[in-house]
C-alpha cells in the first residue's frame, strides 16, 4: 500500500500527516526533493532534501522521480529509489505532494495506491492559515489562493475526500481509510483461509 495525501497549500497536510505518523509506526514519509529554499526550522532529509535547479534537473535526465512538477516557481519531485527503501523494509509510504505531481502519480500506481484529497475547512479558513504562517507576502498569498481553487478542480479524481476542519477527527478519519485498505483482497493478495474442498 502507498498512500498519497493531496490538496491545496494550507489544507494542513504536514500536521495531518505528523499526526497520522504518531499513531502509526508502520507509517513512513517519503522525502520530496526540492529546490525550494529552506525555511527557518527545517532540516535538510527531514522536511526535503534540498538541491540547487542543476541536481534537481539531473535527476530528472537520470529518470530518478516518479513524478515532479513545478510549483509557485520551485521545483518539486519524488525519488523512486525512496519508495523502494520503504517498501523494502515493510513500511506503508506517505506521499505529501502537490496536486500536480499527484495526477502523475495517479497515473502510473495500480490499486495499491490509496488517494486522499485533504480540503481546508472553507476559502475564508485556507486564508487565514495562508496568512498566518508569515512566510509569504500578499502577492504570493493571492497566487496560493488562486492555484487552489484550481487545484479543487482535481478532487473527483481521488479515492477520498477529507475535511480538515478538525485535525484529531481527520486523522481518525484516516486511520479508518487505511484500515478499510487493508481488508482488500487486492492487498491481501491470497485469501487468509485456502479451501478444503478438493473438487
Amino acid at each position: 500500500m502507498i498512500l498519497l495525501i493531496t490538496g491545496p497549500s494550507g489544507a494542513g497536510k504536514s500536521s495531518f500527516i505528523g499526526e497520522l505518523m504518531a499513531a502509526d509506526d508502520r507509517l513512513a514519509f517519503s522525502v520530496s526533493t526540492t529546490t525550494r529554499p529552506m525555511r527557518a526550522g527545517e532540516v535538510d532529509g527531514r522536511e526535503y532534501d534540498f538541491v540547487d535547479e542543476t541536481a534537481f534537473d539531473r535527476l530528472v535526465a537520470e529518470s530518478a522521480f516518479v513524478e515532479w512538477a513545478t510549483v509557485h516557481d520551485n521545483k518539486y519531485g519524488t525519488r523512486r529509489s525512496r519508495l523502494v527503501e520503504m517498501t523494502d523494509a515493510g513500511k506503508i509510504p506517505i506521499l505529501d505532494i502537490d496536486v500536480q505531481g499527484g495526477i502523475q502519480v495517479l497515473d502510473q500506481f495500480g490499486p495499491e495506491l490509496v488517494s486522499v484529497f485533504l480540503f481546508p475547512p472553507s476559502w475564508d479558513e485556507l486564508e487565514r492559515r495562508l496568512t498566518s504562517r508569515g512566510t509569504d507576502d500578499i502577492e504570493v498569498i493571492t497566487k496560493r489562493l488562486r492555484t487552489a481553487r484550481g487545484e479543487v478542480d482535481f478532487a473527483p479524481k481521488y479515492s477520498y475526500w477529507i475535511v480538515n476542519n478538525d485535525l484529531g477527527a481527520a486523522v481518525e478519519r484516516m486511520r479508518a481509510v487505511i484500515a478499510a485498505e487493508e481488508c482488500r483482497s487486492i492487498i491481501l493478495g491470497t485469501p487468509p483461509l485456502e479451501s478444503d474442498d478438493p473438487a
